[in-house]
């Protein structure tokens, strides 16, 4: 089937596309509707279907005679560690995982948070509350204690699952520490805590509340796979929120499995026995998705990176680890291949490694950058694919489909909406608006199965901020353009818009510009207040590693290209060097923060954010600037 054939027949007959999609997955009781409104109103995938999602990712495979196959590697340099698990070991493993919960009083509907490190008891901590029904939190290991507090308070959850420490390149980070804050802090006191002890950092365990891993999975036996509607969440997620207060974007059993073997065959074009590889932390949405489940329910072989793209020991450990283990596709964030060129600006270590299996490099989580996309296709000579995702959606709402007749890709685009999204742009009004030109990204609904149904305890908070703006539709809060091919261009948040002198213009088509010169590593573009233009745009650079120019040269410099490829409407003339720019934990950088700092406004640091101490230096290199 033809791209546009697949696509159309999801627009046009959406109950019998997804009732196909459905039936490559093993159920206990098969859907019977597909389709249906739930008490509040919402479109709701397979309601009367039952299944189990681990049985799904690990029994289903070993009953079919793959249990021999690896299902897991993992990978971790910062302890000179590697290990491999069969479909078999990991299904032996996870089941008495779960029967160790199931000894701690974990039942189906409850809730588990898990503050955990790359390391494989991650992944069986998340597939072992599945098995048993149980809704899994992953908090992003090493978040603060009042972050973490803030999730269980939210999630309320019966038992935390932990480990002692986590590794950081060179340092060791303790959790448990961490972790007694944050339950000190919150409302909600979970029953039970279970701590992996990990060698590099063992910890002391509170008598009444805390139990030792090996101890008790040695003494506890396997439970089986409870059965869950299609309709029953699997997890909870928090994203962070305008208000502050982070959404636990919820994520039922059914449709996600079903979008989730589905997105790997068409998405990724990832079929039994592949390796694959996202390059993420089971933190986030990349590693829930792509690390965790759909990998296995797929019947690949996915890798647990303990590591970083850099000083993990260097520049080429991407290029090692897909190598070692014969990767055929690697998902990572456009900022570790920045990283990668920042440090091995001619990708000199790559040539150090047989990549012959690496078929595709797929790239998301934040806007991919011309002259990244044009360094990592100039040195791999792969397939980059740029796609584009939420939290809130679980899986591409578009892309350059692998597995589906790929297209030819254009500069900046995302290529085509997935099937099942049906993406319109919209005007102020909630009108749609002409090819080619800018507005609000919006999907019509209903959302393909394995997007979120409801905020966890706050349903109102998902109708106001993703369904009230424009009815019938489901606001992304991304602005950009479909053009008369419909390739979807995402020009960033609508809040990366920035009027200048009555001409609205996009931030992340000027970073395209800026981030072109070859002196430049990555870049901001923010916009900050202007007496007489409202706003003018202020370019933040980061030098390559041994490049050395003038600032006020290559200033003018960048001025030049962006009034060329832009025009002087842009009225871009301040751009300054800085060391580094404050990022998340998962990459992204943080743009609203940067326009907080550049406008004197006050602001608040995200929990997510890598390290403080950056924003300090923001401040002292745009002081000079007010």
């Amino acid at each position: 089937m033809t791209y546009q054939s697949e696509y159309q027949a999801s627009i046009d007959t959406p109950e019998l596309f997804w009732q196909q999609q459905a039936d490559a997955i093993h159920w206990f009781k098969p859907p019977t509707k597909i389709l249906a409104k739930d008490e509040h109103g919402i479109d709701r995938w397979f309601v009367d279907g039952e299944l189990n999602t681990a049985y799904l990712a690990l029994d289903h495979h070993v009953l079919n005679g793959r249990g021999e196959q690896t299902a897991l590697i993992y990978d971790s340099p910062v302890t000179q560690q590697t290990a491999r698990f069969s479909y078999s070991e990991l299904t032996e493993r996870v089941a008495v995982l779960a029967g160790a919960l199931r000894d701690m009083g974990v039942d189906k509907g409850d809730r588990v948070v898990i503050y955990m490190p790359m390391i494989p008891e991650a992944v069986m901590a998340m597939l072992a509350c599945a098995r048993l029904g149980a809704v899994h939190s992953v908090v992003f290991g090493g978040f603060a204690a009042h972050e973490l507090a803030i999730r269980i308070d939210d999630a309320e959850p019966k038992v935390v699952l932990s480990a002692s420490c986590g590794i950081e390149v060179d340092r060791v980070i303790a959790y448990k520490p961490i972790l007694d804050d944050a339950i000190q802090l919150a409302r909600h006191k979970p029953n039970r805590c279970l701590i992996l002890q990990r060698p590099e950092c063992e910890c002391e365990l509170l008598p009444q509340r805390d139990l030792d891993w090996q101890r008790l999975v040695k003494q506890s036996q396997p439970a089986d796979c409870t059965p869950v509607m299609a309709t029953d969440p699997l997890y909870v997620l928090y994203t962070s929120g305008t208000t502050g207060k982070p959404k636990g974007v919820v994520r039922d059993n059914g449709g996600h499995a079903v979008a989730m073997n589905y997105s790997m065959a068409t998405v990724y074009d990832m079929h039994p026995g592949d390796v694959f590889w996202a390059a993420s932390d089971v933190g986030w949405v990349v590693g829930h998705s792509y690390i965790v489940y759909a990998p296995l329910i797929r019947g690949c072989t996915t890798l647990v990176y303990e590591g970083k793209p850099v000083k993990t020991p260097d520049a080429g450990a991407f290029w090692r680890v897909c190598a070692d283990y014969g990767v055929k596709g690697i998902f990572a964030a456009p900022t570790a291949f920045r990283a990668i060129r920042k440090e091995d600006p001619d990708c000199l270590l790559a040539k150090q490694y047989d990549l012959s299996a690496l078929a595709t490099v797929f790239m998301a989580g934040e806007r991919l950058d011309p002259p990244t996309y044009d360094w990592v296709k100039q040195h791999l000579q792969k397939p980059i694919v740029d796609h584009w995702w939420q939290t809130e959606t679980g899986w591409a709402i578009a892309g350059n489909h692998m597995g589906l007749e790929p297209a030819q890709p254009k500069a900046g685009s995302v290529t085509r909406p997935s099937p099942g999204f049906d993406v319109q742009i919209l005007d102020a009004q909630g009108l749609p608006v002409a090819r080619g030109e800018q507005g609000s990204i919006a999907l019509r609904l209903p959302l393909p199965p394995g997007c979120l149904p409801t905020i966890w305890g706050n349903h109102e908070r998902f109708i106001n901020g993703y369904l009230n703006t424009y009815p019938g539709y489901y606001v992304s809060g991304d602005g950009g353009m479909l053009d008369e091919d419909n390739y979807l261009f995402v020009l960033g948040r609508t809040d990366d818009i920035i009027n200048v002198a009555g001409h609205r213009l996009s931030t992340g088509e000027m970073e395209e510009v800026v981030a072109g010169h070859d002196a430049v590593a990555e870049c901001a573009v923010i916009g900050r207040h202007s007496e007489l233009k409202g706003e003018e745009p202020l370019g933040l650079i980061l030098l390559k590693d041994g490049v050395h120019i003038e600032e006020d040269e290559l200033r003018q410099q960048l001025v030049d290209r962006v009034r060329q490829s832009i025009g002087a409407v842009a009225s871009f003339k301040q751009a300054v060097v800085v060391s580094r720019l404050p990022k998340t934990r998962s990459g992204k950088i943080l743009r609203k923060v940067l326009r907080n700092i550049a406008n004197g406004e006050e602001y608040q640091p995200p929990s997510t954010i890598d390290d403080p101490t950056c924003l300090q230096e923001i401040e002292e290199v745009l002081r000079p600037l007010k």
